[in-house]
């Protein structure tokens, strides 16, 4: 009996002294998180519910409660209409960028001379494309797609599109550059996913006389929804903190204007936030019972 009581004390000890040392290794984090993460963002809400002025002393705070929430969408005449637009606009560059990075993904998966330097090239404009960068390149035009003046497609595009909505393609086609920006990361994560395929999968449907246009559609395509939900995630997180992304310029604006000032360009982040929250929550849920419905139908 006392063997036994000495053994579980033993065991307790030992679990306490491995609970103590990982909680030791993850005290940096937990610091990190609290002054960098939490604490900023509880201060933004509760910023987001007062008005803040800039005194000498400081700041002084003014209780409106969710004023300046209404205030963003009955008063300001610019941040509803560009939210709606940069979503709308949004909703077609990601599908673009991933099915782009699929495509290109499939080609560099491909045994050819020079593979390993062509998946360099394509991943260079990340590690370059950082704020000021990309700032300076649409400055100069560089992000411009010429042909669209040069061939006048502008009205070709309103009359078989039609609406607002041609607006918002024309937008997208005119920023059609930062596909190319954009789909470094997404073509590595679709190349590791493809090696996970196992080559004899692909040796058995040709034997049974697959063709490769069969062999994408049922191994590789359903192999690849994982990295496909992923790649979307990634590229509305990355698209919308976008540096030259004209909803956060105008969050931007209101933080230094008198009128406004941190307490209202708190809410507008909060509200934003939200809307990428239930876009999010929406493609997850999504992606969830697609793979939910293929895993029922095997």
């Amino acid at each position: 009996m006392n063997k036994v009581q000495s053994h579980k004390k033993q065991a307790l000890l030992h679990s306490s002294k491995r609970y103590g040392t990982g909680m030791l290794f993850m005290l940096p984090w937990m610091i990190g998180f609290c002054v960098f993460v939490a604490i900023p963002i509880g201060w933004s809400m509760f910023m987001s519910l007062h008005k803040v002025a800039v005194v000498p002393g400081g700041f002084k705070y003014t209780w409106l409660g969710m004023q300046n929430y209404r205030d963003a969408f009955l008063k300001d005449n610019v941040f509803p209409i560009e939210l709606i637009t940069y979503f709308e606009q949004m909703l077609l560059m990601i599908p673009i960028i991933v099915i782009f990075a699929l495509l290109i993904s499939l080609l560099l998966n491909q045994r050819f001379p020079g593979r390993f330097l062509y998946r360099a090239l394509f991943f260079l404009p990340v590690i370059f494309a950082t704020g000021q960068v990309l700032s300076e390149l649409f400055t100069q035009g560089a992000g411009d797609i010429p042909f669209l003046d040069q061939y006048n497609l502008e009205p070709m595009v309103k009359e078989y599109v039609g609406g607002e909505f041609a607006t918002t393609v024309m937008d997208v086609l005119s920023r059609v550059v930062l596909i190319l920006w954009y789909s470094g990361v997404q073509i590595l994560i679709f190349i590791a996913g493809f090696q996970t395929v196992s080559p004899s999968n692909y040796e058995a449907v040709r034997i049974d006389g697959a063709s490769p246009w069969d062999s994408f559609w049922k191994i590789t395509l359903p192999a690849s929804l994982p990295f496909i939900s992923l790649n979307v995630l990634y590229t509305i997180i990355d698209l919308f903190t976008f540096p030259l992304n004209p909803v956060l310029k105008h969050i931007k604006d209101n933080m230094f204007k008198v009128d406004t000032g941190y307490g209202y360009a708190s809410a507008l982040a909060w509200i934003y936030f939200a809307f990428i929250f239930v876009l999010i929550a929406v493609v997850m849920w999504l992606f969830s019972r697609s793979m939910k419905s293929r895993g029922g139908q095997r």
